[in-house]
């Protein structure tokens, strides 16, 4: 009898009775009923042109329709139309009111109110970072871009907010939001720049919208985060007070989310300056189109110069809603009247003296010196250095061992072996959704006819992401082992995240030439400071009690390292290999400028050439190829948990 009721565990072979060898048991039988139907009924090698669809006329007809009826049609005429004058009369408004203001004014705004939110240190380090941005030449371009980046974030942070509050209050509302927002983020901007410019037209409105599409995720995912994450004893008890739904919303809900809520602005204005560069393809102005003409004549000196006030920007509006969400000084609310009073004086005092414009005669020229330098560097060490040979030599033998072969072995391989890999991956890591939706966005990318490319794409993101985790993880265990060197990373980090891809896309292609070794060399050098990030902080908040009880065993710190920290640090480091691979496959994108070929080229030839069909088909198959990615590389919540 005791057999007859034996769990099924018990009675299988102890092989089998780990989950994982269990999953890929069942997925080998469905591979030996299905795979030899597939290939009587298809061919065995590339994605089989019977199970592709082409999109080419509809889109393109889809582009002649909206071209034809732009000037016309009451859609455009009365709705898209309106939005776009507001758009333009928003941003107008405020590039003049900063250029009313003055230097002088701009300044001593945002370091009084750096000084009220976070206090002395980052109102001085905010007054330096602005009067580095005249100093440079560039004042009146960072007005431009401040103002464009004002109204971006301010539209960002209300639809944000809006669809947030809607997936934080409605479970329904949240699953159905959840793979729009997905799409929004995965999306590469080259791909959606080519429809709003199709309704919009070159200019203002199509840059402030493509940022809000960019912009807008994280603020709706915070929003809802910090909305489902309320104190429930909070709420029970203002609901037991009798009050309604709205009033327990602006009284309980919303303040209990103050934390999510100032963190989901702080990504917000970090994504948006992130398009600043981005956003000056289709007429934004301002610092990034100084870098994106630089980039053009290849003129690393200049881009550097538009460059380095986007990341004074950004570090400066990083630091200053970070020290707000953290609760800013003691006491902000009492000083700000006379704040805001001294900011208003200085801007009515060099209003009156005629100084309002940075003068010319405090510029500095760093242009020349940079390029003497880039030069140099070309000249001594993209060939013929001793031993270890140049940069380019490095770029060759990177593509011709490794991203050749990676490249070649998946093209080899037949296509539905790729979708069993990819089912295997995502269900070993996940649960059987998992696997079926990794295993349905690659089959889509066949159906959309770009099969070929979308792995010579994934070959750049592999080799990217390899060389990214080998040195963000070791970096990582070393900033977290070492409060100095955390320190020293610190700054280092910010400028690598903050700074435009296209900046360092100019020296990576003066070093490394042109090809898809620069591409996957800037994509590394953009996701490894989230990786370094992530791994850091999982490790230092490894329960201290363990790496004590460990400590009084006699373990030495190495063995700390990898039988304590490493382990407990699991869903950590495996959110730092999904953020490791979303931020490459950004760049490795628009790696498409500097020859990286594949689905990027794509996107950046649907752009150029006004082709609809071509970048849109190509940026669809970039988010699949990103949903795929993100599936077999985190975990569902419940696998996380197990695995903590």
């Amino acid at each position: 009898m005791a057999t007859l009721t034996a769990t099924p565990s018990r009675t299988l072979p102890g092989a089998l009775k780990h989950p994982a060898a269990r999953k890929l048991l069942l997925l080998a039988l469905a591979a030996a009923i299905l795979v030899p139907l597939a290939n009587a009924r298809w061919t065995s090698g590339s994605w089989p042109d019977a199970l592709t669809v082409d999109l080419t006329q509809p889109l393109t007809d889809v582009s002649d329709w909206i071209i034809d009826n732009r000037d016309s049609h009451p859609l455009f005429l009365y709705f898209f139309g309106h939005i776009s004058n507001a758009v333009v009369l928003s941003v107008r408004a405020v590039y003049l009111t900063l250029l009313t203001i003055g230097w002088a004014g701009v300044t001593a705004l945002g370091a009084l109110v750096a000084w009220r939110v976070a206090g002395v240190k980052l109102a001085l380090g905010t007054a330096a970072a602005f009067l580095a941005c005249g100093l440079l030449g560039m004042w009146v371009p960072t007005m431009q871009t401040l103002a464009l980046m004002v109204v971006a974030v301010l539209a960002s942070v209300v639809v944000g907010a809006l669809l947030g509050l809607a997936a934080g209050l409605s479970d329904r509302m949240d699953r159905a939001l959840r793979p729009v927002l997905d799409t929004m983020q995965v999306l590469p901007a080259f791909a959606y720049l080519l429809p709003v410019v199709l309704v919009f037209g070159i200019g203002v409105p199509a840059a402030v919208l493509a940022t809000v599409v960019y912009a807008a995720p994280p603020m709706a995912r915070l929003t809802a985060l910090g909305l489902r994450g309320a104190d429930k004893g909070v709420l029970e008890a203002v609901e037991s007070l009798g009050a309604t739904a709205r009033q327990r919303l602006l009284t309980a809900r919303v303040p209990l989310a103050r934390k999510e809520l100032l963190l989901g602005l702080n990504q917000t204005i970090m994504m948006a300056l992130s398009m600043a560069v981005i956003a000056s393809v289709i007429g934004a102005g301002g610092l990034g189109d100084r870098v994106y003409q630089a980039l053009a004549s290849v003129d690393v000196g200049a881009a550097l110069a538009a460059g380095i006030p986007i990341v004074l920007l950004a570090v400066v509006l990083d630091r200053v809603t970070a020290a707000a969400g953290n609760g800013g000084t003691e006491h902000p609310r009492a000083g700000w009247p006379y704040a805001l009073g001294a900011a208003l004086a200085v801007a009515v005092a060099g209003r009156l003296l005629g100084r309002t414009d940075w003068p010319d005669s405090w510029t500095l020229n760093i242009a020349e010196p940079v390029n003497r330098a880039v030069d140099w560097m070309t000249a001594h060490l993209y060939s013929g250095v001793p031993v270890v040979g140049g940069t380019a030599d490095w770029a060759g033998h990177f593509t011709t061992w490794v991203l050749d072969p990676v490249r070649d072995g998946l093209q080899w391989l037949p296509w539905w072996s790729v979708l069993l890999v990819v089912a295997a991956l995502a269900w070993l890591i996940g649960t059987w959704r998992t696997a079926l939706t990794a295993v349905l966005a690659m089959a889509a990318i066949g159906v959309l006819g770009v099969w070929e490319p979308a792995l010579d794409t994934l070959s750049q993101v592999l080799a990217a992401v390899a060389v990214t985790l080998v040195l963000g993880i070791a970096t990582g265990i070393a900033a977290a082992r070492s409060d100095r060197f955390e320190r020293l990373l610190r700054p280092v980090l910010d400028v690598f995240q903050t700074m435009p891809q296209f900046v360092y896309l100019i020296p990576v292609v003066a070093l490394f030439g042109v090809g898809r070794a620069p591409a996957v060399a800037a994509a590394v050098v953009y996701a490894l400071p989230a990786v370094v990030r992530i791994t850091a902080q999982g490790l230092r908040q490894v329960d201290p009690a363990a790496m004590e009880s460990s400590r009084s065993l006699g373990a030495t710190s190495g063995q700390q390292l990898r039988q304590v920290q490493l382990p407990l640090a699991r869903p950590a480091l495996l959110l730092a290999v999904n953020q490791g691979v979303v931020l490459v496959l950004a760049v490795v994108i628009i790696g498409g400028l500097v020859g990286a070929g594949a689905l990027g080229y794509d996107v950046v030839f649907g752009l150029a050439q006004g082709d609809l069909a071509t970048g849109l088909v190509a940026g669809a198959a970039i988010v699949c190829l990103g949903l795929m990615l993100d599936r077999v590389t985190q975990p569902t919540g419940r696998r996380a948990k197990k695995g903590a």
